[in-house]
C-alpha cells in the first residue's frame, strides 16, 4: 500500500535466512525507483546476508517493474527472474523541481530569505539556478551515478553486457533484459520456489503493521515530508 522502507525490506530478509527451514530466499519487486540511500541500505544488506549463510541462495522476481533504486537492489541478488513484458533498467540518477521566479514577479511577491553561507539557497526554487549550481549538482549526480554503475558491475559481473546505452537511464522490457545480462531468466514467485529452489511451501516473511502502526506510520510520513521536501526534491535514482 506504500513504499517500502530499508527497515521493512531488511527485516523480513533477516527472518527469511534465519528460519532453519529456509532452502532459499525470494525477494519480490515491484518499484520505480527512489532514494539511493535506501536501496544502498537494501544492497547492503543482502551482500551481508548472502556472507553469512552461503548456501541460501538469494533470488529476485520482478513483477511489473524494476528500474532505478529498485535495480539497485535487485543487483545484489543470485540471480534476477523476469516478466517478458517487465520494465527493468533505468541506472541513473536525478534532481528534480520546479522554479518560481517568473510567477514570484508576475504575482508580485518579494522573497526575503537570508542565509549564512554563500550556497545555503543551493537549488532554491525561488531564485534562479546559477551555472556554478548547475554544474555542482551534475556532478553530485556523477558520483551518485558512479556508485549506481559500481554497484551493477559488481552484482552482475561477467553476465552483464555493456554497451554505451545500458548506463544512460534506459529501460528495457524483461526480455531485452536477459539479453543485457540485466536479468538472468524468465520466472515468477511460483515458477522459482518450484522449479529453482524445489521448495514444497512457500513462506512470506514480510513484516505486518496493524491499522494502528500503519497510521501512525502514514501520519509521520506525510509530516515529515511536510517539513523536510523542498520543492526542489533530492536525488533519486529513477
Amino acid at each position: 500500500d506504500s513504499p517500502a522502507s530499508a527497515d521493512t525490506v531488511t527485516s523480513g530478509l533477516q527472518a527469511a535466512f534465519k528460519d532453519a527451514n529456509t532452502q532459499g530466499v525470494i525477494l519480490r519487486i515491484n518499484s520505480p525507483g527512489g532514494s539511493p540511500v535506501q536501496a544502498g541500505y537494501i544492497n547492503d544488506e543482502i551482500k551481508r546476508l548472502r556472507g553469512q549463510h552461503p548456501n541460501i541462495p538469494l533470488y529476485v522476481v520482478v513483477e511489473d517493474i524494476c528500474a532505478s533504486g529498485g535495480y539497485y537492489v535487485a543487483a545484489a541478488a543470485d540471480q534476477i527472474y523476469v516478466d517478458k513484458a517487465s520494465i527493468v533498467g533505468s541506472i541513473g540518477v536525478v534532481i528534480d523541481g520546479f522554479g518560481f521566479t517568473g510567477i514570484m514577479e508576475k504575482l508580485g511577491v518579494e522573497r526575503r530569505a537570508i542565509t549564512a553561507g554563500e550556497n545555503k539557497r543551493f537549488l532554491d526554487p525561488f531564485a534562479p539556478l546559477t551555472a556554478a549550481h548547475r554544474e555542482y549538482a551534475e556532478k553530485m549526480l556523477a558520483e551518485i551515478h558512479q556508485q549506481f554503475i559500481t554497484v551493477v558491475r559488481n552484482g552482475r559481473g561477467k553476465r552483464l553486457k555493456e554497451t554505451p546505452e545500458v548506463f544512460s537511464g534506459l529501460i528495457w522490457t524483461g526480455e531485452k533484459s536477459i539479453e543485457l545480462g540485466l536479468a538472468d531468466a524468465i520466472g515468477s514467485v511460483d515458477s522459482v520456489a518450484r522449479d529453482v529452489i524445489k521448495a514444497e511451501e512457500i513462506v512470506d516473511f514480510t513484516p505486518r503493521q496493524n491499522l494502528a502502526e500503519r497510521v501512525a506510520r502514514k501520519f509521520g510520513a506525510t509530516m515529515a515530508e511536510a517539513l523536510m521536501k523542498s520543492a526542489a526534491g533530492g536525488a533519486q535514482l529513477r
